[in-house]
């Protein structure tokens, strides 16, 4: 794919599975979009990988790019695949843990 930039030389058109990269035992994150209202983050988790259980004040969608994560909110477990997508609701305990390497794009809304 080619990048295609507008008038004011800002990329349009990308593929999300190439803003990050994967990398041993880490997990690898852009920020795509930080706004007062909320941000839009792209993230790589290598296997066995997560976020341990928090919490956030605000809503979020998770929109799973590449692989499998198995998401777990207030104690119930989502295993979700590539395509699929889940929204982790304000004040609620979730957390993340990758079943095989996996992409998602994280959006979070604050208001």
């Amino acid at each position: 794919m080619k990048e295609k930039e507008n008038k004011n030389g800002v990329l349009e058109v990308q593929w999300l599975t190439d803003l990050v990269n994967y990398q041993d035992g880490s997990v690898v994150s852009r920020e795509i979009i930080r706004k007062i209202t909320g941000t839009v983050t792209l993230f790589a988790f290598d296997q066995g990988q997560g976020l341990s259980e928090h919490t956030a004040p605000f809503d979020a969608l998770v929109y799973i790019v590449d692989g499998e994560v198995e998401v777990i909110i207030s104690g119930k477990a989502y295993h979700l695949n590539q395509g699929e997508f889940v929204i982790l609701p304000a004040n609620k305990p979730h957390a993340l843990k990758a079943l095989s390497k996996f992409k998602m794009l994280l959006v979070m809304i604050k208001s």
